[in-house]
């Protein structure tokens, strides 16, 4: 009977990996799709192994927190809890999916284990807490770092790395020797060339970041309950992959193309921010949001770029008004000069409704919200009922 169990926590688990799959790699290869840099297939495939770098790395601490810490007693994990729970973290991630919106696989998986240690009384407060208040700090720190770019930097960073997109083939293949060799194409610039490498090296850093926070989402509740880890990490990576390459092309045209007309240059550095926040949250143990984080980065680095209107003594005086909006990212043209601090009028900056689609915006949000609120009231309701037979 616990063979069967078992087999049945593997199958849940499966399913949960196959919608974080789908979930995460919208976020991480969204912007280069909708680009055109990268094609839905090659997304999936670098989702799937750098999702699974960061999981066999720095993801166990993650699962740790999760599996053995979330909970005062780790008895509370047995194999029929633990299906119950990533039943209710795969069924509100999949409302997500089919929505096609990528909701906080995080938020989403802390909340139907504190369901359960909350109907348990077993619920470690501490460490909830914890969680909770990097929950809020992480997104601030993201606003305000994200600011300071786009006030400072943000320009002199469009120069850098904006894509000039040319006619033909980016690279072709030269077959005149015994081995084929790449080669740039025809019309191809070494601007292009790089600014390409640039944007795809950022969504495999965005998979990593994704792997190392959400593979314990999939597993840590058969990790308290006992089950091999490095098992669980295979097992968890394998059915990332299949999201990855199957379900996730509706998350891809969301964030590619549906949800915002950001600029590349803009979604490189919110990319970098947010999962540099992620990576440094997993690396001491505590999973983190990072469509959250990044939806916050987006509005400081808009925030930041639109306060170029004016200096910080003609703001401090009252002299001028920024007109203060995400829109502020389009103003400049990729590789443009920008004018000055305090030289650019800020009636030429864009309203917000010339960046983001207001109807895909509005569910994106209402979306993560409710995913994660339904994992966590349906757990705590379930075990709730069901608490005299399950323990």
């Amino acid at each position: 009977m616990i063979g069967g169990l078992l087999l049945l926590g593997f199958v849940v688990a499966l399913f949960v990996g196959f919608n974080i799959g789908g979930s995460n790699t919208g976020p991480a290869f969204g912007p280069a799709v909708g680009a055109g840099v990268v094609s839905k297939l090659l997304a999936g495939v670098l989702m799937a192994i750098f999702f699974s770098i960061g999981a066999w790395t720095i993801g166990r601490r993650v699962v740790n927190t999760l599996g053995r810490e979330l909970v005062t007693d780790p008895g509370v994990f047995t194999i029929e809890t633990s299906i119950v729970v990533l039943f209710f973290i795969g069924g509100a991630l999949f409302i997500g999916n089919y929505a096609g919106v990528p909701a906080s696989t995080s938020m989403t998986a802390v909340g139907a284990i504190a369901g359960l240690g909350v109907a348990a009384g077993e619920l470690n407060w501490v460490v909830m807490g914890e969680i909770a208040v990097w929950w809020i700090v992480a997104p601030l720190v993201g606003f305000w770092v994200s600011g300071v770019v786009g006030r400072y930097f943000y320009p002199t960073i469009n120069r850098w790395i904006a894509i000039e997109r040319s006619d033909g083939a980016l690279l072709t293949v030269d077959r005149s020797g015994a081995v084929p060799m790449p080669q740039s194409g025809p019309n191809s610039t070494r601007r292009e060339i790089v600014g390409t490498v640039v944007v795809i090296s950022i969504g495999c850093l965005m998979a990593f970041s994704s792997g190392t926070s959400n593979i314990a989402n999939a597993i840590a509740p058969l990790y308290g309950a006992g089950v091999d880890l490095n098992l669980l990490i295979l097992l968890g990576c394998a059915a990332v992959t299949v999201g990855a390459l199957t379900i996730a092309r509706r998350t891809l045209d969301t964030l590619g193309n549906d949800i915002t007309d950001l600029p590349l240059t803009a979604a490189i550095v919110v990319a970098v921010i947010s999962s540099g926040i992620v990576i440094g949250l997993s690396a001491i143990g505590i999973p983190a949001s990072f469509v959250i984080i990044a939806t916050m980065s987006i509005v400081g680095l808009g925030w930041g770029r639109a306060t170029r209107s004016m200096t910080v003594s003609e703001g401090v005086r009252g002299e001028k008004s920024p007109n203060v909006s995400v829109g502020a990212l389009t103003a400049d043209e990729p590789g443009e000069e920008a004018p000055d601090i305090g030289e650019e009028d800020p009636e030429e900056v864009p309203s917000a409704a010339e960046l983001f689609n207001p109807e895909t915006t509005g569910r994106v949000v209402l979306m993560q919200n409710v995913v994660p609120l339904l994992s966590t009231i349906g757990a705590y309701g379930t075990f709730r009922l069901l608490f005299a037979f399950v323990w």
